[in-house]
């Protein structure tokens, strides 16, 4: 029988804590046309590359297949989508008492970085916080080719949490807009050395490398047994980008927000941080919101635009999460850095998946 638990917030509504996933699916829907189509337009490749779509529905598996080469077993690489992982991480560290809260402020954790480097006084101030919602002083900018600390910058250095660390301070063009004429008072800038310094903070808080945190602390208390979590040069756990689960294991994530941290009657994440990672904290470039690296995206629910919450990578993998239907949905996939690869699973959600239920 289902554990249920007591709303928490007004922002996540009807939550029920998930038991684990069944080791073998339910019936499908009795809608079984969408279904139908969505493996004929993936057979006939008006969907391309997508290794997985599943569905479950108040903690039973409700739809699972796999293709393009994909088994249960297989291990996706999940890309950006590792961020909304690591951003969990942190609110299990708060619950745990490695960290004091999301004002913690990062330059703390490094003083021999601080000891051997002028730090201007507005990045020492850079919090917890300011990292998570991709809205520090750092002049960071994935989707600027010109920007100082792009990624792809960062991968070719030796010591990325020096880069990341020594950036500069963000400059506002006349046509920029700043901080407190913003959303919510934070200007949003994608940036994955955000995340990665996230990481190291976790694994300098915990004293563990963050998989085996990432292990303790989520993996194993969900169930997950295996995972992959990519390092650094020099050693840091890649809290940016690259960690790979399974289907099933990346719907356990999406079970513990539905249920607000709790899993099996235990809090491995507060349930305030839980509802502030999946609110409105900053406003991106095209006017989604966002969360603590998680998405908030207007898509059509039961024929009207609601905001839905997702773990997002590059080549269309998500992880979505609809508060209130008790429902989350993965969406694997090799279209990385193709065009379509977002529009794609999206459409797969909202034209396939959620009208299999109404």
């Amino acid at each position: 029988m289902p554990i249920r638990f007591p709303h928490r917030t007004a922002l996540i509504l009807a939550l029920a804590a998930a038991l684990p996933l069944p080791a073998r699916s339910a019936p499908l829907p009795p809608d079984r046309a969408p279904l139908a189509a969505l493996e004929a337009a993936i057979a006939r490749e008006d969907i391309k590359q997508v290794t997985s779509v599943l569905l479950v529905v108040d903690g039973t598996v409700a739809y699972e297949r796999y293709f393009n080469g994909a088994t249960a077993e297989t291990l996706h690489d999940v890309r950006s989508a590792s961020k909304s992982v690591t951003a969990m991480l942190v609110g299990a560290a708060i619950g745990d008492g490695h960290l004091p809260g999301v004002d913690a402020r990062v330059y703390d954790y490094f003083p021999e970085f601080t000891a051997a480097h002028p730090v201007d006084p507005r990045l020492r101030a850079t919090t917890i916080e300011d990292l998570l919602t991709m809205s520090s002083l750092w002049e960071c900018d994935d989707e600027n080719a010109f920007s100082a600390g792009h990624e792809e910058r960062m991968y070719v250095t030796e010591r990325w949490l020096d880069f990341a660390l020594a950036l500069p301070v963000k400059g506002f063009a006349p046509w920029m807009t700043r901080p407190q004429d913003s959303p919510h008072g934070r200007a949003h800038a994608y940036c994955t050395a955000n995340a990665f310094v996230l990481g190291a903070v976790l694994e300098r808080a915990t004293r563990m490398p963050l998989a085996d945190y990432a292990a303790q602390a989520l993996e194993r208390p969900l169930g997950i047994t295996q995972s992959h979590w990519n390092r650094s040069p020099e050693g840091i756990g890649m809290g940016g980008g690259g960690t790979r689960y399974r289907s099933r294991d990346l719907a356990r994530l999406g079970e513990l927000v539905l249920a607000g941290g709790q899993w099996q009657g235990k809090a491995l994440i507060p349930a305030g941080y839980v509802a502030a990672m999946v609110s409105a904290q900053a406003s991106t470039g095209d006017g989604s919101d966002y969360g603590y690296q998680w998405w908030g995206l207007t898509l059509p629910v039961q024929g009207r635009e609601r905001t839905v919450w997702a773990m997002s990578g590059n080549g269309g993998n998500y992880v979505f999460v609809i508060p209130g239907q008790k429902q989350v949905a993965v969406v694997t996939s090799t279209a990385y850095n193709r065009s379509y690869a977002h529009p794609q699973s999206r459409r797969i959600l909202s034209e396939f998946l959620l009208p299999a239920l109404h």
